[in-house]
């Protein structure tokens, strides 16, 4: 049991580096200023205010959400 551990541990902490890294890429990637400026021309109020309480990473990801057409279930990014 203890040689079965030894051996899958390994590439199941590797596999999880490489999933966590595809999840943390779009979180890594700044908005840009063609992005920014669209937010600006096309923001509703509450995505202003999400800017002006929470900063730019959390009203551009309320905004993408709004612009793809998904709903409120998910819990936009802490950061």
């Amino acid at each position: 049991m203890v040689s079965l551990s030894v051996i899958l541990f390994p590439p199941l902490v590797i596999a999880f580096l490489l999933v966590m890294e595809r999840v943390e890429e779009p979180l890594r990637r700044p908005p840009s200023s063609r992005e920014v400026g669209e937010f600006l021309d096309t923001a509703n109020r509450g995505e202003v205010d999400t800017l002006a309480r929470s900063g730019i990473r959390r009203a551009m990801f309320r905004w993408r959400r709004r612009r793809r057409g998904l709903g409120t279930t998910t819990n936009p990014p802490m950061v």
